[in-house]
């Protein structure tokens, strides 16, 4: 059955009712809603965040930091519920004026410095600590063009494919078609890579699989829109492959509870002040917050 015709009005006009789960946080306007102050921490980073793909890059990015014996990469990790709103308080927005998560504050010069765009974080982290990322030359830019990559394609996988097969009010043949073909293309782009190389960018773990792997790889382990099937992510076997052995490292789980507060409740870690939250503060233990 063809979708029903849309016209285009003349001129677009907001309708707040629309937007489907999302539509009591959709806007088409920037800056605060209320004044609210962001929490600070002990230590120098303080991330503000939620366990979305683009929240789990960055803690999985500080997590294998820690794993690598990185003592200055200790972190306060504070939960943002976007589906409450948290995004548009006055605090978070000066850190990010985009409204959108993760937002990090780093407070370990005598200047803070504000990072926002997660990319942003991994690129500024992994040089800092001059870890996951190259420091010149081809094998530096390899990294990049992932990340890069990353960045560009994850938009129509969550934003085209996610929305329109999981999250729009009503079911249309067409965005779904569209946008799961391209969703298609990018997982062949991967496994095409993947074929003659143990990592994205090459010999080397790096950010680039750290912010390729929350948004494929947890696609390709039935973790994202409940759609591997849909999608026949069983045919992109090195991607499957890929998947798993990051899915292994210790770093990505602890990266995936951080500032979770859906799912299984002996995965949800709310805050993170200390690595021995993993096994005092996860969720199934304290129970719901008031």
């Amino acid at each position: 059955m063809s979708d029903p015709t849309y016209t285009p009005p003349a001129k677009w006009t907001w309708d707040s009712e629309s937007g489907g789960k999302f539509a009591s946080i959709n806007r088409p306007i920037a800056g605060a809603t209320a004044d609210k102050d962001l929490p600070v921490g002990k230590h120098p980073f303080q991330l503000y965040s939620l366990a979305t793909p683009n929240g789990v890059k960055v803690t999985m990015l500080l997590e294998e930091l820690l794993e690598a014996g990185v003592k200055e990469a200790e972190y306060d990790a504070w939960l943002i519920n976007i589906g409450e709103g948290d995004q548009f308080g006055s605090g978070f927005v000066e850190v990010n004026p985009n409204s959108k998560i993760p937002a990090l504050m780093d407070n370990s010069d005598d200047t803070p410095v504000r990072v926002f765009e997660s990319g942003s974080m991994m690129i500024h982290l992994a040089e800092k600590f001059g870890m996951f990322l190259p420091a010149s030359g081809a094998a530096r830019t390899e990294v990049l063009n992932w990340l890069m990559w990353q960045m560009g394609s994850a938009p129509f996988l969550g934003g085209g494919f996610g929305h329109f097969y999981a999250y729009a009010p009503e079911k249309y043949e067409y965005p779904v078609n569209r946008y799961a073909m391209e969703s298609k293309r990018q997982l062949d782009v991967l496994d095409r890579q993947l074929a003659d190389h143990p990592f994205i960018a090459g010999d080397e773990y790096s950010i680039a699989d750290m912010a390729i792997w929350p948004w494929y790889g947890q696609l390709c382990l039935g973790r994202l829109y409940s759609a591997a099937e849909f999608l026949d992510v069983e045919s992109y076997t090195n991607v499957m492959a890929w998947a798993k052995k990051i899915d292994a490292r210790p770093a990505t789980l602890r990266g995936r509870m951080v500032n979770r507060a859906f799912g299984e409740p002996e995965l949800q870690l709310h805050e993170r002040h200390d690595a021995s939250d993993f096994e005092t503060q996860t969720q199934d233990k304290i129970g719901p917050k008031d």
